[in-house]
């Protein structure tokens, strides 16, 4: 009976260090004893997050803008005069 306990304890033991290894505890332990890694690696983090943002709204601004410039074209009364002096004030700050 003794000897059944123990080898499922030693499994269950076998199966809470592959899932400890699995979640990669070590290295995030490693990392927190070291805060210039640490700082390091949110500074990347950081950079690369303000990089993707600026990417990001640059694409989705000249996307608004293009479709604005198309629905000028349209000659829609009102929606026309006011995306024409939008497209405009944008045209005039970029040159």
């Amino acid at each position: 009976m003794e000897k059944n306990e123990n080898k499922s304890l030693e499994e269950k033991l076998s199966n809470l260090a592959y899932i400890l290894e699995k979640a990669q505890i070590r290295e995030y332990v490693s990392l927190l004893e070291n805060p210039k890694k640490l700082l390091y690696m949110n500074f990347l983090a950081g950079v690369a997050r303000g990089l993707g943002m600026a990417v990001g709204f640059t694409l989705l601004g000249a996307l608004v803008i293009y479709f604005l410039q198309k629905m000028v074209l349209l000659n829609l009364p009102f929606i026309g005069d006011l995306i024409a002096d939008i497209v405009q004030m944008v045209r005039e700050q970029s040159y």
